[in-house]
C-alpha cells in the first residue's frame, strides 16, 4: 500500500506542478462556464464546480504534503550523511530536526553568534553584502 500511495502521489504532484496540469483545470473551468447558459446558471450547475474543485483541493493536500514530506526526510538524509562524512563537522548536529522549535532556534542563534565571533573577513554579514552586490 505504501508503494502504491507513494509512486500514485509522486505522479499526481508531478503532474499537477507541469503547465499541462494549468491548461486541463483552466479547459475544465470555461467548459463549466460555457455550460451556465445551457443549465440556465442553476445552483446544480454552481454545485458541480464547488464540489469539484473542493473534493480535488482536498485531495492534492494530502499528495503534496507527502511529496513534501519525503524530499525533507531524504534531504535531511542527505545532510546527515554529509555531516557524518566530513572530518571537521559536528556530528551532535544529525538528527536535530527532531528537537522543539525552540531548541532548534537556540541551535541556530548559537551558530550566528559563533559565524560574527570570526575575523572580520569571514563574517557571514560580509558574504551577503558581497552576494547582494553581484546582483
Amino acid at each position: 500500500m505504501d508503494r502504491f500511495f507513494t509512486l500514485a502521489a509522486t505522479r499526481i504532484a508531478a503532474f499537477a506542478g507541469q503547465p499541462a496540469a494549468f491548461v486541463a483545470a483552466l479547459t475544465l473551468i470555461i467548459l463549466w462556464l460555457v455550460s451556465g447558459p445551457i443549465f440556465g446558471w442553476s445552483d446544480t450547475w454552481q454545485l458541480v464546480v464547488n464540489t469539484a474543485t473542493t473534493i480535488v483541493t482536498f485531495l492534492m493536500v494530502f499528495l503534496i504534503q507527502n511529496s513534501q514530506n519525503r524530499d525533507a526526510a531524504a534531504m535531511q538524509a542527505k545532510l546527515d550523511e554529509i555531516i557524518r562524512a566530513v572530518h571537521n563537522a559536528r556530528n551532535e548536529f544529525i538528527g536535530i530536526e527532531h528537537m522543539t522549535d525552540r531548541e532548534i532556534e537556540a541551535i541556530r542563534l548559537a551558530l550566528e553568534a559563533q559565524v560574527s565571533d570570526h575575523p572580520p573577513g569571514r563574517r557571514q554579514s560580509d558574504s551577503v553584502r558581497r552576494l547582494l552586490r553581484r546582483r
